[in-house]
């Protein structure tokens, strides 16, 4: 899709992208006020986003930027399998990584076409992360999984809607695959309300373009973010340049797992090639290849000028190779239930070293790796409770200009996935948050210093089934840039029935009698020379907590007595 030759009307352009992007946002509002999950209502992991006729997308202003960044895959194999077969009214539903465009089966996505005058002119979108799907364990994280039939159920591209009249048969299919159906009634209306919202709106917006304006300037805006960041790569050096990340574990036993990217820069494009990285794995930490996309366009938009459009016009310069076979392009039916957060961080941070090569005045610090899991189990309804551990969250890496921030949520996610409220979470599940405060000294050392992660404590009062995923357990995983330092490593501790404390174990599925958790989690990284950072900084950070007396002289060379008297 390309404009007319010739058309250029700049503010025309800017008021288009800015509708679009306001009706994404719109359409996260409904789902965030209408749905029942607390996933939704309060963490916000969904996304709304909006594609082209042809399968691209147009905004993606709403959400996360590991959902949306490869959104455009799922239109498109609604293009594959329903062409000619759309019709004002419908929506599709789908989820599958190998066939249907999808990155994790739990991430359900809703795709309605918007119709102008008969002629079909664009999408709307939604993608969610149920609460449960089936599979070999409650809330749909299966750290025991070993193919992706264990993860739960498949949705190939699937009808839900046909010229506005759901299909109750499907609906039923879908309502008795999970444990928690009053949950997934409650949050696929709020999906398919946002969609018939976003629908109504953007069909109003190209109405009153009219349709060949509306045609036009839709593609002007992908084209105008094309030039954007061809622009902004035109102002590296060319070059060649290596980054290297991964992890120490395939959910079963420990052992090597690189993701090795070497990112190729010649005049306005990039290449980001994937050899060398590790086959697939046995574990449910696996890439599908819309997801290893979705991670590569992560880490350029947020190490670029962030005034560069989101759309996907603006990754055209942009080739990924991605061999089959690895973690990065698995073969099925390897499982990959995981891959959103992880493999997904690793390849962003692996393109963000090689990155910082081509510019370092750029280059973004490490964000922690996240040391914490979900409990499910009985609620005094008898349903099923699915609660996810996230207040436990690690910290983010500096930037030039400016510090980490504490304790942000997943990294995929860059905070649009929202901390939840704790007295919420203790008046809906059976569990007390007993601590949530900042970890002293476990923010990265920098000029700007990383973020820090926190102490978390909670007490769950019924057996559970708990889902283990630490990641960051261990060793240091937020690494610093430019002289920074990387933040301190997280840990993750258990008791079960009131018996001693012991290491959590780092993937797995385990069923618990009443447990406490305690977690420290990780820090994100710093940028710059710790002996650089204005030493008002670091005194406002022994006032807060955030780092020792002692750190402040060992690191920052500043005296235990002149941080005490600030």
């Amino acid at each position: 899709m390309s404009a007319p030759e010739g058309f250029a009307d700049p503010v025309l352009l800017a008021i288009v992208q800015k509708q679009l992007d306001h009706i994404s946002k719109q359409m996260g509002w409904v789902m965030t006020r209408t749905a029942r999950s607390p996933i939704f209502s309060q963490s916000h992991d969904f996304s709304c986003f909006l594609g082209s006729r042809d399968g691209e997308v147009l905004a993606q202003a709403d959400g996360i930027p590991i959902h949306t960044g490869g959104g455009g895959f799922a239109i498109r194999a609604v293009l594959r399998d329903f062409a000619g077969d759309m019709a004002d009214g419908d929506v599709f539903i789908l989820s599958d990584p190998y066939v249907a465009g999808g990155n994790h089966l739990p991430d359900w996505t809703l795709v309605r076409p918007v119709f102008l005058h008969g002629a079909l002119v664009a999408f709307v979108c939604n993608r969610a992360h149920q609460s449960d799907i089936g599979g070999g364990a409650a809330g749909t994280y299966n750290s025991a999984a070993t193919e992706i039939f264990h993860e739960g159920i498949r949705l190939p591209v699937l009808k839900l809607m046909e010229r506005g009249t759901l299909r109750r048969d499907l609906w039923r299919l879908l309502l008795l695959n999970t444990r928690c159906p009053e949950l997934m009634e409650g949050d696929l209306s709020a999906m398919l309300g946002s969609c018939k919202v976003g629908a109504e709106r953007l069909a109003s917006l190209l109405e009153e373009l009219g349709a060949e304006r509306a045609e036009a300037c839709l593609a002007a805006v992908l084209d105008h973010a094309d030039r954007r960041l061809r622009a902004a790569i035109a102002a590296l050096p060319d070059g060649e340049w290596v980054g290297l990340d991964g992890s120490d574990t395939d959910c079963f036993e420990t052992r090597d797992i690189p993701v090795k990217v070497t990112l190729t820069k010649r005049g306005e494009t990039l290449r980001f090639d994937f050899t060398g990285t590790a086959p697939q794995i046995k574990g449910f930490k696996n890439s599908g290849i819309a997801n290893t996309y979705s991670a590569v366009y992560m880490a350029i938009s947020s190490f670029f000028d962030p005034a560069i459009p989101r759309n996907e016009g603006t990754y055209r310069c942009v080739e990924v190779i991605a061999p089959e076979g690895t973690v990065v392009n698995p073969r099925p039916p390897a499982p990959m239930t995981m891959n959103t957060v992880y493999p997904a961080a690793d390849i962003v941070h692996a393109c963000w070293k090689a990155l910082a090569q081509a510019m370092p005045e750029r280059a973004c610090a490490g964000w922690g790796k996240t040391s914490y899991g979900i409990s499910s189990g009985p609620d005094e309804h008898g349903s099923v409770f699915v609660m996810y551990h996230w207040h436990g969250s690690p910290g983010t890496g500096a930037v030039l200009g400016r510090d980490g921030f504490h304790s942000m949520g997943q990294f995929t996610t860059l905070g649009g996935l929202s901390l939840p409220n704790v007295e919420v979470y203790e008046s809906l599940y059976p569990v007390r948050v007993t601590q949530q405060e900042i970890r002293p000294d476990s923010a990265g050392p920098g000029e700007y210093r990383g973020g820090a992660g926190v102490d978390y404590a909670c007490e769950i009062f019924v057996p559970t089934e708990h889902s283990y995923r630490a990641e960051g357990l261990g060793r240091p995983t937020g690494f610093g840039v430019n002289g920074g330092d990387f933040g301190a490593g997280g840990s993750f501790e258990i008791s079960i029935d009131g018996g001693p404390w012991h290491v959590a174990p780092r993937y797995g599925v385990e069923r618990c009698g009443p447990m406490r958790i305690r977690i420290a989690s990780a820090g994100g990284g710093g940028y710059g020379d710790p002996r650089r950072r204005d030493p008002a900084a670091v005194r406002r950070d022994v006032a807060d907590g955030i780092i020792s007396e002692a750190a402040a002289q060992r690191i920052y060379g500043l005296a235990a007595e002149s941080s005490a008297r600030s």
